[in-house]
């Protein structure tokens, strides 16, 4: 696909049973392969033939994924494209509503084998296996699939969003540099601008979302589950924890996180003398100083981020040397391209691909070393062959990727000067503290909307409302109400990946343990955290965090401690 920024990546192993000519954005092509994998499995004579026939199978979902990953990392650099966008729904609608039943007959196949009692190894495959099967049902199918598509006319439409701002054309991405800016009324014009660009779509995000919900509900309720949170939770595999878990956390971020935030604020408007605090304050410097600017070209970046990994870690080092020698970052903000960040892992070269939309602000640093942490996840595991085990629960993928923004942050001067650097350092912490409450929002929000099926917009509204002044902070939106109560729009986990955000809330808190491990020894935190990478999804998840020398733990127990650690990084970081 000659969209994609990288090519000629060859396999990390060669096929040894898909052909290496396999076209597997044809159908025709591909059933061959799994009813070969079906009868096989009729005719398992012992462990190692068992053994085997995982491996193959693997082989085969890891060169089928990667062919996905290509197809959404073309469609999400280009989302303008026809023939990106074509390529990607082609694959959503004849590829993968046909791969399900397979699987599930696989799978069957599998928990029924004889042969798996003599397998060792393999506990965690058989129950996200067995949860696999107990989910499936063929009426989803076509469900997912529209679903899937759904999900795609978001990430259009948002990365399609542009205002004219003194002459110019810009993406809503590249206007948040002007909301640093210390000339309030710059901010508040460019602030302004952008909300009202996002509201002029709100009953565009509001349709595809209630057609969203309107599914989800459907799903769960073939599944044979009364809401959709409920069949969530099974879904992605949540062995270790419930939606009970969930709540403690809101309440652990409410009583010790949330007393911090305000006095942040309560400090940011007095520092700014201002009135009150605006939506347009928050992003300002509390001390009118210029924003911190890490570069301005996105190849000074990359090239200032290789510096930390140098001195960091060799192993670190070389892996993200070979990402950008292969091509594998999209790191520039432009028209037309999907909105976020993300790392996609190519299945079958066992190589990770780094997306996002840099603009040259300090977010961006942040960003570049949180998905530099989700790669060298990916590069640890690349020598498991077992391909369910390279990838590992989301809760502990986020540890690797929040971990390494706060390791990289030891060497941020690369950017910097030393006074930069400590501002720098202190932003990075303050966002840590601001981003626990919006998690507890939007993981609340989440909750609220698929345990009242049926609800109304309206209800919708007043949901998140009312959320948003539990957990908001200290923050004026007077005259503004209705921006406020759509800010849930630019969440696009909300849309395209339901329940998937409370995983941040955990992960950070597992960072945070992996940070202070290392201020009491460096070399032991780091070689724990990549001893732990490389276990992929092995493991449970509570071994997995055990492994990183973390506990599993999201309750005030875990909370209140780490809060307090934050504060005093934040007094000796305060300029």
């Amino acid at each position: 696909m000659s969209l994609l920024p990288f090519t000629d990546l060859k396999p990390y192993k060669a096929r040894a049973f898909v052909s290496p000519n396999a076209d597997l954005g044809d159908w025709s092509a591909v059933e061959p392969l799994y009813a070969q994998l079906e009868a096989r499995a009729r005719e398992l004579q012992t462990e190692g033939e068992l053994r085997q026939w995982l491996l193959d199978w693997g082989e085969l979902n890891a060169a089928i994924d990667e062919e996905s990953s290509k197809r959404y990392i073309a469609m999400t650099c280009h989302t303008e494209n026809p023939d990106a966008e074509k390529a990607f729904l082609h694959f959503v609608e004849e590829i993968e509503p046909k791969l399900k039943p397979w699987q599930f007959k696989l799978e069957q196949l599998y928990l029924a084998c004889p042969l798996r009692s003599q397998l060792r190894g393999f506990e965690v495959f058989d129950q996200l296996t067995k949860i696999h099967v107990e989910l499936f049902r063929q009426e989803n199918v076509p469900l997912e699939t529209e679903e899937a598509k759904l999900s795609q006319q978001y990430q259009k439409l948002s990365g399609s969003l542009t205002v004219q701002f003194r002459g110019e054309e810009k993406t809503l991405v590249q206007m948040g540099r002007y909301l640093e800016d210390p000339d309030r009324s710059l901010r508040e014009e460019a602030w302004h601008l952008m909300a009202q660009r996002r509201l002029q779509e709100r009953d565009k995000f509001e349709d595809i979302f209630d057609q969203l919900i309107k599914l989800r509900e459907q799903i769960a309720r073939n599944a044979g589950f009364s809401n959709y949170r409920d069949y969530a939770f099974k879904a992605r595999g949540r062995l270790d924890y419930t939606a009970e878990d969930c709540h403690r956390f809101h309440d652990a971020i409410e009583t010790h996180i949330l007393p911090i935030l305000r006095r942040l604020h309560a400090e940011r408007v007095q520092q700014l003398q201002l009135p009150s605090l605006r939506p347009w304050d928050l992003a300002v410097d509390p001390l009118n100083r210029p924003a911190l600017r890490p570069f301005e070209q996105v190849d000074t970046m990359v090239e200032r981020t290789q510096k930390i990994f140098d001195k960091l870690d060799a192993d670190l080092a070389r892996g993200f040397k070979q990402m950008n020698d292969l091509r594998l970052l999209d790191l520039a903000n432009r028209k037309g391209k999907a909105p976020g960040g993300y790392q996609s892992t190519l299945a079958e070269a066992r190589l990770p691909f780094i997306f996002m939309n840099a603009v040259g602000v300090q977010r961006d640093v942040e960003t570049i070393l949180h998905e530099a942490g989700h790669a060298f996840h990916a590069l640890a595991t690349q020598r498991q062959d077992f391909y369910p085990y390279r990838s590992a629960p989301i809760e502990f993928c986020e540890v690797a990727s929040m971990s390494m923004e706060l390791l990289g942050n030891a060497h941020i001067e690369e950017f910097y000067d030393s006074a930069d650097a400590k501002r720098a350092r202190h932003d990075h912490l303050e966002g840590i503290i601001e981003i626990f409450p919006w998690i507890a929002t939007v993981d609340a929000f989440q909750h609220w909307i698929y345990t009242h099926p049926g609800h109304t917009r309206e209800e919708r509204r007043a949901a998140w409302e009312g959320l948003m002044v539990r957990f908001g902070g200290d923050v004026d939106w007077r005259g503004y109400e209705e921006v406020q109560a759509y800010l849930w729009h630019r969440q696009l986990h909300i849309f395209i990946h339901p329940f998937y955000y409370i995983e941040y809330g955990i992960a950070q808190l597992g960072a945070l343990q992996v940070w202070v491990n290392s201020s009491k020894n460096k070399a032991k935190a780091l070689k724990d955290y990549q001893a732990a990478l490389a276990l992929g999804g092995s493991l449970p998840l509570p071994k997995l965090f055990e492994a990183a020398g973390c506990k599993f733990d999201f309750s005030a127990q875990t909370v209140e401690p780490l809060a307090r650690m934050l504060e005093r990084e934040l007094e000796k970081t305060k300029s």
